[in-house]
């Protein structure tokens, strides 16, 4: 006989979780929460699902930075520019820089992507729990997309700022051409520490956090958004939530907070080479910036108001893919964290 009160140093299961859970795996919920993960657990499943999510999305990475950091229009109608668009940019780099270029900086991107995923699930979980316990119940019915925004904003500014370097190198080794002027991400941290400091490593983390934090917030609101939309119109009496609506709820919100913040993300690729010029001048004009305000208003004033989106489309499809993705194999890796620790009792 099993007690309903069974507990392991790592879960907490009862009765309703042995039989099948009927909980919404991301954020919690006391209303509906029938089980407690360990904080590892959540860092886990958000490492998983960012390491699985940038090897499988990285080419369309690497473009999407190619795009933002290119000075000259992005159209066929452009002599001047090194990349006319996706299916372009595709192949010039295949063919100058051989096939596995769409994969540079994947080593570093693996960095960032496994420790910003375990951060940011993981700061998540445990600031909705904390606002589950501590808010009055009226406002936390009421007022529930506030509560998911700002914990998904948060989560978000820890997450970035302590996975911050590995996007300053990641972006480094995807915007240099040949020849190299870093020959791997040892050399790269070596150079940049010798030739600009420490600090090198955060530069556009301002930008970064302006830009981050209110795209994780939408995220996370969005997603939790589409999901009660999910269930209202399918008509669906349990939260569990399948992988195809994982995937489908995940994509949408993923375009929906991208269309928001974009323009910010572009400004913190141009800032984050800035004292790497060398290595940009085969892609064309390089300018240099000295801040957040400068850079948007060069960018207007010489691209116009379509400069502030350069990169959109391969960042949208990127978006839709990479949230759902992350999404997904967020819930599906706490799933069988959970067969692994009820096997264990």
């Amino acid at each position: 006989m099993v007690s309903k009160n069974l507990k392991c140093p790592y879960i907490c299961w009862d009765i309703k979780t042995m039989t099948g859970s009927k909980e919404n795996m991301v954020g919690f919920d006391r209303l509906s929460s029938d089980r407690k993960f360990h904080e590892s657990d959540y860092a886990i499943a958000g490492a998983v699902s960012g390491f699985v999510t940038r090897t499988l999305f990285q080419p369309l990475d690497v473009i999407k930075i190619r795009f933002q950091l290119q000075i000259e229009p992005i159209t066929d109608l452009s002599k001047r520019s090194k990349y006319k668009g996706m299916i372009h940019a595709f192949h010039c780099i295949r063919k100058e820089e051989g096939i596995q270029a769409l994969w540079k900086g994947i080593v570093p991107a693996q960095f960032l992507s496994t420790t910003y995923g375990a951060l940011q699930f993981m700061a998540f979980e445990i600031l909705t729990q904390q606002a589950s316990t501590h808010l009055p119940e009226k406002f936390q019915s009421e007022a529930k997309p506030l509560i998911n925004f700002t914990c998904g904003a948060l989560a978000g500014g820890i997450a970035t700022t302590g996975s911050f370097p590995f996007d300053v190198m990641r972006t480094r080794l995807v915007a240099q051409g040949e020849p190299k002027i870093y020959k791997n991400v040892f050399h790269a941290t070596a150079t940049m520490l010798r030739t600009e400091g420490p600090f090198s490593f955060y530069k556009g983390l301002s930008p970064t956090l302006v830009q981050i934090m209110p795209n994780a917030g939408a995220q996370f609101a969005f997603y939790k958004l589409f999901q009660g939309l999910w269930n209202v119109l399918f008509k669906k009496e349990s939260t569990t939530t399948t992988v195809f609506q994982s995937s489908c709820c995940g994509a949408a919100s993923g375009i929906t907070a991208k269309m928001i913040v974009y323009p910010l993300d572009l400004i913190k690729k141009r800032i984050q080479v800035q004292g790497f010029e060398e290595a940009r001048k085969a892609f064309g004009s390089v300018r240099r910036y000295t801040g957040l305000i400068h850079c948007a208003s060069c960018i207007l004033k010489e691209e116009g108001i379509f400069g502030l989106y350069k990169g959109f489309s391969p960042s949208v499809l990127k978006a839709a893919f990479t949230t759902g993705s992350h999404f997904l194999y967020y819930e599906q890796t706490l799933k069988v964290l959970a067969y692994i620790n009820r096997s264990i009792l």
